[in-house]
């Protein structure tokens, strides 16, 4: 909390030598703020069948497992949520502003079912206030204090489900320097999915904001008790058609008591240069991270081995008569997975539509990802988008583990800003994920497949 209080004290120094201010009282911030909002209907689809070609190999001998056995029904399920979406941000007075967000979710039909399989990301009813904050603009620096959103690639909260991610904490961002974004973040504590994450049952509530947090290649769904989080990051587009990008963040005490810190990396050039009728596209990534172990400490993060880094590239092609074509290939550390980050928005460069990041952030992993786009307005049909995605990710054998796994991933989407209502949009996706994994205590091999529809209808406001 030592940072927020820094804070606080620089803003008000601060707004005392600014004299400029946009409402005239401060009665007026709040009659001239402003109101919007979203309505959100989705329905999630998912099932997971270990297929009857299953082979188990033992003594020399291969037999095959009847359909249905070792079938993982958890996984199985659907689910109708709806959420209201409530924000407001006052009008700037001296500076300062006051912003706040309301999430607030149902889930009236789902079965017993749906709720086990959605428990840790979809199934929960009730409200949450996912912002409340203190704003402060001076110049060109911004800051906010409390309850936010933020949108970092190593701190990121996913809004891929009903009810989004956030973060409790303080930020600062300046852009004083020609063509750089300096960034400055503090997180004290974080707002999951559901109140599965937070009470580690089915609760079915509204999540809220506790000293735990998802860490992405950990896992996906799990929180994990932290301290502190502090991250700086810059952004530079000084040469034309490049923008730079580099972060560092570290957490403290994350898992156990006797693990010290978590430290994450990440950087990345993205080059967009404009043809003659298109844009050709180049990309690299690094991320990595690494755990620090307290001196005698024997059960934390540490054995897990997520001291590992991934390398991404990507080559595309977009705005080519609406057609776009991007092919994206990434490689892990050899015996240590990858901790992408704080929040499930923390991805990697090859995450699928559906099933995200998870498989790619494995060590001695090689992922890959093809994507193909095409944009309808060049037909005439304004709004409306389309993307089909291929996708692997291989595991080699890493000497710590005890079983690997092969995914592949065949992926669609289609989506449509409705131009009769403006704010309504549409949004389907599928994907199937074919999973071979290898057990090398006994030499067995399980064949799954993995399949999810998810169908968005929202309406903003």
């Amino acid at each position: 909390m030592k940072l927020v209080k820094l804070s606080l004290v620089t803003i008000v120094i601060a707004s005392m030598a600014s004299s400029s201010f946009a409402a005239d009282t401060l009665a007026d911030a709040f009659k001239n703020g402003k109101v919007s909002g979203e309505l959100r209907a989705w329905y999630f689809d998912k099932d997971t069948e270990k297929l009857d070609t299953q082979n188990v190999t033992m003594n020399g001998v291969t037999y095959k497992l009847p359909k249905g056995v070792g079938d993982d029904t958890a996984k199985t399920g659907n689910i109708l949520n709806t959420v209201a979406i409530l924000n407001y941000v006052t009008d700037t007075f001296y500076g300062f502003n006051l912003g706040a967000t309301f999430q607030a979710s149902a889930a009236p039909f789902v079965d017993a079912e749906g709720k086990t399989a959605y428990a840790s990301d979809m199934y929960g009813s009730g409200a949450v206030l996912s912002e409340a904050y203190l704003g402060y603009t001076i110049g060109k620096t911004n800051a906010k204090i409390g309850r936010q959103y933020i949108a970092t690639p190593l701190v990121n909260g996913s809004g891929s489900r009903i009810v989004r991610e956030s973060f409790e904490g303080a930020t600062i961002v300046n852009t004083d320097i020609p063509s750089t974004t300096l960034i400055a973040g503090f997180v004290d504590k974080f707002q999951t999915r559901t109140s599965y994450q937070t009470k580690g049952d089915l609760g079915g509530d509204a999540p809220s904001f506790n000293k735990r947090a998802i860490f992405n290649g950990v896992s996906a769904s799990d929180t994990y008790q932290f301290d502190d989080a502090y991250t700086i990051a810059v952004i530079n587009k000084s040469i034309s058609h490049l923008a730079l990008t580099a972060q560092y963040a570290t957490v403290g005490d994350v898992v156990a008591a006797n693990t010290e810190n978590v430290n994450l990396y990440y950087t990345d050039a993205n080059y967009v240069l404009p043809m003659n009728g298109f844009k050709l596209g180049f990309y690299l990534n690094y991320r990595g991270s690494k755990t620090d172990l307290r001196s005698g400490a024997v059960n934390n993060v540490d054995t897990v081995y997520y001291d590992g880094s991934q390398t991404a590239a990507r080559i595309s092609i977009s705005e080519l008569a609406g057609f776009g074509l991007a092919v994206t290939a990434a490689t892990n550390s050899k015996d240590d997975a990858v901790i992408a980050g704080m929040g499930n928005g923390a991805a990697s460069s090859t995450a699928t539509l559906v099933k995200a990041s998870s498989p790619s952030l494995r060590a001695n992993t090689d992922s890959y990802r093809i994507d193909l786009t095409y944009d309808f307005s060049k037909l005439g049909v304004t709004g409306l988008k389309s993307i089909l995605q291929y996708a692997e990710a291989n595991q080699d054998r890493v000497k710590q583990a005890t079983t690997s796994a092969d995914y592949t991933s065949y992926a669609g989407g289609i989506s449509y800003d409705v131009p009769v209502l403006k704010g309504l949009s549409l949004e389907l996706i599928y994907e199937k994920q074919e999973v071979e994994t290898t057990r090398y205590s006994n030499n067995t091999k399980y064949d799954w497949d993995l399949n999810e529809l998810r169908f968005k209808a929202n309406y903003k406001f």
